[in-house]
């Protein structure tokens, strides 16, 4: 932002100096150059009214030499000539070589006669010298002419300093706007580079990020201001929300402990009971007395699938709450290291467990997640395979990605339960807590990868897992 404003302003200035600069450097040359031009045609009028009194009224030749003189101490060349066009004086200034010294003669003779002949003043500039010629005498009665020749290095020498003047001006200024432009970035990309870095931090999971104020125009302060705002009732609700899911995890799972080892305290009573009775008359009470073992460990079950649904609940509020400090995690390695953990699990109920791998494949997550999601992905996947299924594992580098598959021949899912299901309880047709792929989906999106539910070619469901990839 600071490089494309600096760039907009110095540009705005580089065309306002352009429109400004150039046409007052034409006008001053122009003026230069007639102010150049009036000059020597006003020495050469002298020159010749000085030649009038001495040409047709005879007087002494005194005062056109003085003219001539004072024009060859200021560097001119004049020459007087007759009514036939012959050199009556004429100041002694070498010429830059014979052959342009020749030419000049031939030119003032030239133009001395033209003037004779049709009067008027007639200037021309050649070989860096401005030449007038003025006629002596008025209408008629032309008793000769005066030329007077100057060289026009000096105005030349004048104008190209006043471009030098004006160019150092027009840099002075565009390095002036450079700076101004650059401080007004500044000023306004620091606060928001600070908001932004806020921002920034805040996604990261730091719900005490806060954009610095006080600083900046009065819209960036505001944004800042808003932003802090935001970002306080964000932490406000997130705080709430943890604070929330902690007590009701805390206050569930207390009153199921208790109630679990006072169903456990029944469930050996009534096994101690069941086991004593040995008389035929007792047979009634043995079997109410297995119904009641029978009542009780229904019961069990439902408390140990509460304590599962608390459990999960914690532990979705846990990957929720992480903030993740991606490293460099050995896919091949973690997936040989769960499938090894969950094969005797899997032998136990015929389900054929298998990777397929690429050495030293590598992705970038926070320690211990992709063990997290494996075991999930596992443990969903040997509870939805019957006897003689399979379930197999992949990976493999795609790019700058890690695909990792796992694959299943279970009944799978529908398309529909396909796209609720990585929301917490939103396949409620399955077995488990319907936690697993809630914390699946969290772990992942918070490492930069993505998940997704396909149907396995020939039945069943098929998780893909793209994560980034890692420096192996």
């Amino acid at each position: 932002m600071t490089r494309r404003v600096a760039l907009a302003v110095m540009a705005l200035v580089a065309a306002v100096l352009a429109l400004a600069v150039v046409p007052l450097g034409l006008s001053l040359a122009q003026r230069e150059r007639a102010s150049f031009r009036d000059g020597a045609t006003a020495a050469d009028r002298a020159i010749a009214a000085a030649a009038e009194e001495y040409l047709s009224d005879g007087r002494p030749p005194a005062a056109v030499r003085g003219l001539l003189e004072r024009a060859r101490r200021d560097g001119d060349c004049a020459a007087v000539f007759d009514g036939a066009a012959r050199r009556e004086a004429a100041t002694s200034c070498p010429a830059p070589s014979p052959a342009a010294a020749g030419r000049a003669g031939e030119d003032w003779a030239a133009l001395a006669r033209r003037v004779i002949a049709e009067p008027r003043v007639v200037t021309r500039e050649r070989d860096g010298r401005f030449v007038v010629a003025a006629p002596v005498g008025d209408g008629e009665d032309t008793a000769g002419v005066a030329v007077l020749s100057r060289p026009t290095a000096p105005v030349d020498e004048r104008i190209t300093a006043m471009w030098e003047r004006l160019a150092v001006i027009g840099v002075a200024g565009l390095a002036a706007g450079a700076l101004l432009a650059v401080a007004l970035a500044r000023w306004v990309g620091r606060p928001l580079h600070a908001v932004d870095a806020a921002a920034r931090r805040l996604g990261e999971g730091r719900l005490a990020a806060r954009a610095p104020g006080g600083r900046g125009p009065v819209e960036v302060r505001r944004l800042a201001a808003t932003f802090n705002t935001m970002a306080a009732r964000m932490e406000a609700l997130i705080h709430g929300h943890r604070a929330v899911v902690a007590d009701v995890a805390h206050q569930l799972r207390t009153p199921l402990t208790a109630l679990r080892l006072r169903l456990d305290v029944l469930a050996a009573a009534a096994d101690e009971t069941t086991g004593g009775t040995s008389h035929p008359e007792s047979t009634a009470d043995a079997a109410d007395a297995g119904d009641t073992a029978a009542e009780l460990a229904a019961a069990q079950e439902e408390i140990a699938r509460l304590s599962r649904l608390v459990d999960g609940m914690l532990a979705v509020a846990r990957a929720e709450n992480a903030v993740p400090v991606p490293v460099p995690v050995r896919v091949d390695r973690v997936v040989a290291d769960r499938i090894a953990a969950w094969l005797p699990l899997a032998q136990e109920r015929h389900v054929t467990l298998t990777a397929h791998c690429a050495a030293g494949l590598t992705a970038r997550l926070a320690a211990g997640d992709l063990e997290q999601v494996l075991d999930n992905l596992l443990a969903n996947a040997v509870d939805a395979v019957g006897e003689g299924a399979r379930v197999r594992v992949g990976g493999r580098a795609r790019r700058d990605r890690v695909e990792l598959t796992v694959a299943d021949d279970g009944p799978g899912m529908s398309e529909a339960a396909r796209r609720t299901a990585f929301r917490r309880f939103g396949y409620p047709e399955g077995s488990g807590t319907g936690l697993g792929l809630a914390i699946v989906h969290r772990l992942i999106t918070s490492n930069g990868g993505t998940a997704r539910l396909a149907e396995t070619p020939g039945g069943g469901l098929t998780v893909v897992l793209d994560l980034p990839a890692g420096e192996s």
